[in-house]
C-alpha cells in the first residue's frame, strides 16, 4: 500500500475511533450523568471536560485561549500532513497520520463543545494517570513511533559520499 494512503488511512481511522468512542461515552453510556464507572481495579471510565491542552495544562485560559489552542492545533496538523506527504517510510507516515487524526479529533471537540471529552482513567497502587481519550492515546503512540524510528539506523538515508567511502574501503 502506498505510504501516503496508509498515513491518511491511519488519520481517518483514529479520527473515526475517537469521535465514535466519545459519542458512545456521552450518548450511549451517559457518562456525564454517571461521572465514573469502574471497569477493572486499575481502569475507570471517568468523565472529564478538558478545557486545557495535553494533560489539562493551560486549563481555564479564558478569552482567546480556546481559539488560540484551535489555531495552533490546526497549524500543527498542516505541518504533520506536509511531513506525512514527504515521508519515505510507511511507519513514519502511519505515525504522523495517527498524531494528525488525534489532533483533529480533539479540535473537533474544542470547536463543538468548548472542551475536549476525556474518559479513560488508569490508576494503580495509589498512582493515577491523567484522564485521556482515544485521540490522546493515538498521539502518544504516534510520537513514540516517530521517536523510535528516529533512533533506529536507516542506511538508505546515508549521504551518497558516505556510501561511496564505505564501498572504497572494502566494507
Amino acid at each position: 500500500m502506498n505510504r501516503r494512503i496508509a498515513g491518511l488511512a491511519a488519520a481517518a481511522l483514529v479520527l473515526a475511533a475517537d469521535q465514535a468512542s466519545k459519542a458512545w461515552i456521552v450518548h450511549g453510556l451517559n457518562l456525564p450523568e454517571i461521572g465514573s464507572i469502574r471497569l477493572l481495579p486499575v481502569l475507570n471510565l471517568t468523565w472529564v471536560e478538558n478545557r486545557g491542552i495535553t494533560f489539562g495544562l493551560l486549563n481555564g485560559g479564558g478569552g482567546l485561549g480556546p481559539a488560540l489552542l484551535v489555531l495552533v492545533a490546526l497549524a500543527v496538523v498542516v505541518a504533520l500532513l506536509v511531513w506525512l506527504w514527504r515521508s519515505e517510510r510507511a511507519l513514519v507516515a502511519v505515525a504522523l497520520g495517527a498524531v494528525a487524526g488525534g489532533a483533529v479529533g480533539n479540535v473537533i471537540d474544542r470547536l463543538r463543545l468548548g472542551y475536549v471529552v476525556d474518559f479513560i482513567h488508569a490508576h494503580a497502587w495509589g498512582w493515577s494517570w491523567y484522564v485521556f481519550n482515544v485521540a490522546d492515546a493515538a498521539i502518544v503512540c504516534g510520537v513514540g513511533a516517530l521517536v523510535l524510528d528516529g533512533m533506529l539506523a536507516h542506511p538508505a538515508r546515508a549521504p551518497e559520499r558516505d556510501r561511496l567511502a564505505d564501498a572504497g574501503d572494502g566494507r
